[in-house]
């Protein structure tokens, strides 16, 4: 199910766990909407589309201190423990204290729907 409210998780166990083996479903890729992105919170993936039908995916666990990102906002991807912001395009930090960008996945769209491969 896709999360795209606030509500942080520091200090929980859902933010120190390993990212998933893949390949992942995500369902369908009409849930990311274009311009935005779509955090899918239960399998710590953030999946954007920068444009049309080009979609992102990355670690949704912030490499600052490990939260998990709760929104897509602004072309922002948004951490809420401690104001981290990332690019929707490559994952870059946009806005500290981060101090290196989201991992990157593979992404593919496969009968309409998102699988995702973290590396």
């Amino acid at each position: 199910m896709a999360v795209t409210g606030c509500a942080s998780s520091a200090g929980s166990s859902d933010s120190n766990s390993a990212a998933p083996k893949g390949p992942v479903d995500l369902g369908p890729a009409s849930a990311v909407p274009e311009g935005g992105g779509t955090v899918f919170r239960e399998q710590k993936i953030v999946v954007t589309q920068p444009t049309a039908g080009q979609y992102k995916a990355f670690s949704a666990k912030c490499t600052h201190a490990g939260c998990i990102v709760d929104q897509v906002k602004n072309q922002q991807i948004q951490c809420p423990c401690h104001g981290s912001r990332f690019a929707i395009a490559d994952g870059a930090v946009q806005d500290g204290p981060a101090p290196s960008p989201l991992p990157a996945y593979t992404v593919t769209v496969e009968g309409g729907n998102l699988k995702v491969t973290p590396s």
